[in-house]
């Protein structure tokens, strides 16, 4: 663990949490892993949705539940938490007090929710005209659907990508997939981030803000990438092929002799390697396979051929020739091999935090690496309301000036453990 302090590369960016569940949260946790001061607004009594989704629940240090989900866990660190009634008169003052020097609004209400409230995009703006204002709906702001409430798993049937997820057709238990993980949000999410960021650069030339309107179908379609592409411009219907690639070949699972194995071919000379890796060097000789438009072609014979040799040794020992020989490869790992694996835990993927009421909380580090700015993580996951009390005890939970908080943020160790003891 590096002790160094740094400043985080958003420090001193102000940003108002008004989302829940995954895409939004995940959005302004990345904002405030990379330093901004980011105030999650919750409903009085339950909060975030996501915090009654469990189990699991963080245990405390005696082994009982302490209530707190994994699943919210999982989106909202370095973050402050405060209860605010929106439905209520003092609740919208209260919003917007804080909207007023918030430099980002994230939110994630059906369209049009928020207007009833005053707390729309063309109401804040006559309060803080440089306010970047970020919606995150299932449908977006216009549209036959904009009013329907949109869900990841919803969104992946919709916009194609479980069409493409599964067995193949032509196998026995084909049939539609969701991801593992809700990956629709989590691509929302990630798109959120990089408008804010966009808009925040145009507001350092314009010096006014602007509203996002962020679509989860709309990025699903996009994410569709080249399986969108093939159909456009090809004019195909892509179909489920299981692991395979549709593009390229041999690129998809293999059965091994104790489970399976990745082998990731992406050009003509690793389809070399693989085949004399393989002890069959000659076939990157024949005409059928020679180029990847005709192991494309004859994709059906080629992994037949190579299943027939990978059954023959166990997944470690193909690894190690495969590796030897330059062809991409790897395991299918379970999430406990994962964090086991050598290479995941030289990058400090796993850390840990003080929790106000558990010892620890382990979550997963944000994948960015910054050379000046590097992430840090100063508090964990909020427990509800956790810092209502004490952040309007002095009538503002933005004092001025900002600095009084980058100061306070300064003493947060990179990479490190912070204690984080009662703040209400």
């Amino acid at each position: 663990m590096n002790g160094t302090s740094h400043q985080g590369a958003l420090d001193g960016l102000r940003v108002l949490d008004l989302s829940r569940v995954l895409a939004g949260p995940w959005a302004s946790q990345l904002l405030a892993d990379l330093g901004a001061d980011v105030v999650k607004v919750e409903r009085p009594g339950t909060g975030d949705d996501t915090r009654a989704w469990g189990p699991p629940w963080l245990n405390d240090a005696d082994g009982e539940s302490t209530g707190e989900s994994a699943y919210y866990l999982c989106a909202n660190r370095n973050k402050r938490s405060v209860t605010i009634d929106l439905s209520q008169p003092d609740g919208q003052r209260l919003v917007k007090e804080l909207a007023r020097k918030a430099d980002v609004l994230v939110e994630n209400f059906k369209v049009d929710g928020l207007s009833r409230y005053g707390l729309d995009y063309a109401s804040l703006k006559e309060l803080n005209p440089r306010l970047v204002y970020c919606s995150i709906t299932g449908f977006g702001q216009t549209g036959p659907y904009a009013a329907r409430a949109g869900y990841d798993f919803l969104i992946q049937g919709m916009g194609g990508l479980m069409s493409l997820t599964g067995r193949a057709y032509d196998t026995e238990g084909a049939g539609p997939l969701k991801a593992g993980v809700a990956l629709t949000d989590i691509t929302t999410g990630l798109y959120a981030t990089v408008a804010i960021l966009a808009a925040l650069a145009r507001r350092e030339r314009s010096g006014i803000g602007q509203h996002i309107d962020l679509a989860l179908l709309d990025v699903q379609i996009a994410c569709l990438a080249n399986q969108a592409t093939n159909y456009l411009v090809g004019g195909v219907v892509p179909r489920r092929i299981g692991n395979a690639h549709p593009n390229i070949v041999p690129y998809q699972d293999f059965p091994t002799a104790d489970g399976h194995m990745i082998i990731a071919v992406g050009n003509d000379n690793q389809f070399a390697s693989l085949c004399t890796a393989l002890g069959e060097a000659h076939w990157s000789r024949d005409e059928r396979f020679a180029s990847n438009p005709q192991r494309v072609k004859h994709r059906n014979e080629l992994i037949a051929m190579i299943r027939s040799i990978t059954v023959s040794r166990a997944t470690g020992d193909w690894i190690t020739v495969m590796e030897a020989a330059g062809v991409p490869c790897g395991p299918i790992n379970n999430v406990d091999q994962v964090f086991e694996d050598p290479q995941v835990q030289s990058r400090d993927v796993r850390i840990e935090m003080s929790h106000p009421l558990a010892k620890t909380v382990a979550l997963v580090a944000n994948p960015i690496r910054m050379s000046e700015s590097p992430v840090q993580y100063c508090q964990p996951p909020p427990t509800l309301g956790q810092h209502t009390r004490r952040s309007f005890r002095t009538g503002s939970i933005w004092p001025q000036p900002i600095s009084m908080y980058s100061a306070a943020r300064s003493l947060c160790r990179y990479r490190g453990t912070l204690t984080v003891g009662s703040t209400q």
